[in-house]
């Protein structure tokens, strides 16, 4: 199934203050926007991302959609037209599941996300929602004026994900309330919307003091991540082995798919997996011919370039090739450099050693070569 997002950042955010609406003002070092968009972008699955905005603010979102690879689109008078705006702009998409988010609620979990694509396997729609636990009062003129029963009552988070096409109907058949959420508009066509556990760091910026705590939360969310590759190839006829983009003489070839380069492939898949973006087979299926005989070069660069549109920089590649023969130790250094300008990072920060496994398993009798790797990326 296709997914997209659809990020609603046309409203004004007035009481949040500032000279400029909430979701372009600065927070710990980008604009809120762009913590949100980010976070959609590092999510797996998502293919289209549109982005809802005002016409107003076109100082500060021009450009977005080329360098982010977005769809943007201008919003209406109130939240519902700027949603009616954003599903027509990904009609004839093929988009299945449609996940609808605030601009405004920067620090979304990829958990989160997560749960509510998965959720659309099985329901019409699917929101995270938080069990409301305080008492509630109503109260006027500062006094309180009554207590209101607080059993199954949830405060509404997004993103609210739908199946896309009962969405789009569900919205082209509201009578315009603008004060009806994308949860209201889709249960009043009908539609079943399933409760899913919400985030409390999941907040959505209003007022002036929401900033301060934003901070402090993306602060807290883990801004490096590791990942770990393996990686093994049989020997075959040939008179070279490729590793880590080094072409080194030796009386045998590497088998494989590709060129076989299990140095870059280890390197590739630990960077996939700091991304949680599965392996090279997920992005470079080997049942696709056009990958036959394929540098590996192209795995690496798009793995890195993965990583930078996350919002990412890797900080380390440290690979370590198993082998008995051929030596590696008088290429390493054309195989850091190799490495270092592929995914665009300093010779510094990459690390290319051998071991041998002392005679002992497949690698011991010669029989292949096997490549084990870590990646570090940073929070750019």
């Amino acid at each position: 199934m296709t997914t997209a997002a659809l990020i609603v950042a046309a409203g004004r955010g007035q009481r949040a203050g500032g000279a400029v609406p909430k979701q372009w003002r600065e927070l710990a070092g980008k604009r809120v926007a762009d913590w949100t968009i980010e976070a959609f972008r590092a999510a797996p699955g998502i293919a289209h991302i549109v982005l809802v905005v005002a016409e107003a603010d076109r100082a500060h979102w021009a450009g977005l959609d080329a360098r982010h690879g977005l769809i943007l689109t201008t919003g209406g008078a109130d939240r519902a037209a700027s949603v009616r705006a954003g599903l027509l702009a990904l009609w004839g998409l093929g988009i299945d599941k449609l996940l609808i988010h605030d601009a405004a609620r920067p620090c979304v979990r990829p958990e989160t996300i997560a749960s509510v694509i998965d959720a659309l396997d099985d329901h019409q729609g699917a929101a995270p929602g938080l069990a409301v636990t305080d008492a509630l009062w109503t109260g006027k003129d500062g006094f309180v004026t009554g207590i209101r029963d607080r059993d199954g009552l949830f405060a509404a988070q997004t993103p609210q994900g739908f199946r896309y096409e009962g969405i789009i109907a569900a919205h082209t058949a509201h009578d315009h309330d603008p004060a009806a959420d994308d949860v209201a508009i889709a249960r009043a066509a009908g539609m079943a919307v399933a409760i899913l556990p919400g985030d409390p760091d999941n907040i959505k910026i209003t007022r002036a003091q929401d900033f301060d705590r934003a901070e402090r939360i993306l602060g807290g969310h883990m801004n490096i991540r590791l990942g770990n590759g393996f990686d093994v190839h049989r020997f075959g006829p040939g008179d070279h082995v490729t590793l880590c983009g080094v072409a080194v003489p030796h009386d045998r070839g590497l088998k494989g798919h590709s060129d076989a380069d299990v140095g870059m492939h280890a390197i590739t898949d630990a960077i996939y997996g700091a991304l949680a973006q599965g392996d090279i087979g997920r992005h470079f299926p080997p049942s696709d011919p056009q990958w036959k005989g394929a540098a590996s070069d192209t795995f690496l660069r798009h793995a890195a370039g993965l990583a930078a549109r996350a919002g990412y920089r890797i900080a380390n590649l440290d690979c370590t090739l198993i082998c008995e023969s051929p030596r590696i130790g008088p290429h390493a250094d054309s195989m850091r450099a190799t490495l270092a300008r592929i995914a665009g990072v300093a010779a510094g920060a990459v690390s290319v050693k051998a071991t041998t496994s002392e005679r002992l398993g497949f690698t011991g009798r010669g029989e292949g070569i096997a490549a084990m790797a870590t990646a570090t990326l940073v929070r750019a």
